[in-house]
């Protein structure tokens, strides 16, 4: 399923918000391999950066600095470029920033108003949102199922995803227009910034400085290579997959937070010492492990082991280790 071969080549204008961010500049890069695609990517860069946008400037793409929160920002851009299909990936993100700034977290609400309007307005075909493993909250069912899960988190950025999703359904419930909800679980890669947990550790680990963990780290996640993350979601775009409906994007592999501090030690051969820090206050989820049936039938393949994405990043950073 993977690859661009046997796709028939239709020019598509494609808005990506959110792409100077890590997931979204990736997908910009994935996208623009593929010439017909006519690519914008918006960002406020409050916490993208334009470092992440695509190295090679690519003539069939364009950075635009906007707010999808402002109304007049973004509406000037659908008008002038009539997308075909909008990724809505702008958000505020890190457990922590979103935990200290929850009235700002609750704004993004504004945009992902203005992003339906104004795609319901201006005829844009689809919709493919990235929703998050954390409106799952502490589920009450291993592995979480895009169905039968409960959604039961009561924390302001898991709420707004939530409702990113419910608005979704009603406007293609009351006015046709088309959707794909991925729920992103934790992706890692080259181009992410610390504020996320495998680049935390390997920023500490290769300075030889102390890898802190909240509570005791027997809490579990499961961690996406960000290309396995890349088939998956361009796989449901091109080939038209997950129409109106979700999908869980993710690994079904968990590793507690102190094997994974463990692992990244080893691997860069590191000095580094394990410090405990108090737990989090809310927000640190003692479980994670997605239901992936869907994701291995968009993936088509088996998926990166934790080991050797992490060695790919350590690679392409050209990290100096101990």
């Amino acid at each position: 399923m993977t690859g661009t071969s046997n796709y028939i080549k239709v020019k598509r204008k494609i808005l990506i918000t959110g792409g100077a961010g890590f997931i979204g500049s990736c997908l910009a890069e994935r996208l623009a391999q593929e010439e017909t695609n006519q690519l914008v990517l918006v960002d406020n860069l409050l916490t993208g950066s334009q470092k992440n946008l695509p190295q090679t400037i690519h003539k069939n793409t364009k950075f635009i600095k906007a707010n999808v929160n402002n109304y007049k920002d973004i509406s000037s851009i659908f008008h002038t470029y009539a997308f075909d299909y909008v990724f809505h990936y702008a958000a505020m993100v890190g457990v922590k920033r979103t935990i200290e700034n929850p009235a700002r977290v609750l704004n993004d609400l504004v945009g992902i108003r203005n992003i339906l309007d104004l795609s319901k307005n201006t005829g844009v075909k689809r919709v493919f949102y990235s929703s998050s493993s954390e409106v799952y909250g502490e589920p009450v069912e291993y592995p979480q199922n895009e169905y039968t899960t409960p959604l039961n988190s009561r924390l302001p950025y898991a709420i707004v995803k939530n409702v990113g999703e419910a608005s979704l359904r009603a406007y293609y419930k009351e006015y046709g227009l088309n959707f794909t909800i991925f729920r992103f679980f934790n992706t890692y890669g080259p181009k992410q910034s610390t504020d996320f947990v495998i680049s935390k550790f390997l920023d500490a680990a290769v300075k030889n400085q102390d890898i802190t963990i909240y509570g005791d780290g027997m809490q579990t996640r499961t961690f996406c290579y960000i290309e396995d993350h890349l088939d998956a979601t361009v796989n449901a775009f091109y080939h038209n997959l997950i129409a109106n409906d979700v999908a869980n994007i993710g690994s079904e592999k968990e590793i507690t937070i102190i094997d994974l501090a463990r692992l990244i030690i080893k691997l860069t051969k590191s000095k580094s010492k394990i410090v405990f820090l108090d737990p989090l206050a809310e927000g640190d989820m003692t479980r994670r492990k997605p239901d992936i049936e869907k994701m291995r039938k968009l993936l088509n393949h088996e998926s990166t082991q934790l080991e050797d994405g992490i060695r790919a990043i350590i690679k392409s950073n050209h990290l100096v280790t101990a």
